[in-house]
């Protein structure tokens, strides 16, 4: 793929999901911090129907670009907020914006699914350039705080311990 190909960004469908697996090995397979679980992770998300949002980027017919979005729960009972991961790009499409792309279209639905915010584990130099900043309010246990960042949507950041979708520890390569 070229960067002059168009891309689609689209809801996955029923026949989407063994591309998208294989699209999420590739992008994590060279990446140290992976446990190589991401894709058991979307599998048992849409096996417990908790995937909120689930995207794809589309190539000339093929699958090149997975986002997954589910619901978190925040130790003070606020309502609305989700996490966004795992995100991604075959590593040979990488750096052509398809993963920016993926965000903003994930951001997108939230916001027109009426969201409070999102939470995700990243890179901040990447994600602060949409919007997400680390919040001290905010707590992902055993992780450094500064990688767990948040966008607010509407109304107030709430302050708590954040949970993800039991996939997210139940998962195992």
């Amino acid at each position: 793929m070229s960067a002059t190909e168009p891309v689609i960004i689209r809801p996955e469908t029923h026949a989407d999901i063994e591309a998208i697996e294989e699209v999420i090995v590739a992008a994590f397979e060279d990446m140290p911090y992976s446990d190589h679980s991401e894709q058991l992770i979307v599998r048992q998300l849409r096996d417990a129907g908790a995937l909120t949002v689930s995207l794809v980027a589309e190539s000339e017919d093929d699958v090149v670009g997975h986002v997954a979005v589910s619901p978190v729960e925040v130790s003070d009972g606020s309502s609305g907020w989700y996490g966004l991961g795992p995100i991604s790009v075959w590593p040979c499409c990488q750096g052509q914006g398809i993963g920016s792309r993926l965000m903003d279209a994930a951001l997108q639905a939230l916001r027109e699914q009426n969201a409070q915010g999102c939470v995700l584990l990243g890179e901040p130099e990447y994600y602060g350039r949409f919007g997400f900043v680390a919040d001290s309010g905010l707590v992902l246990p055993d992780v450094p705080p500064e990688y767990f960042q948040a966008l607010l949507l509407k109304g107030e950041i709430p302050g708590g311990t954040v949970a993800y979708h039991p996939a997210f520890t139940q998962a195992s390569p």
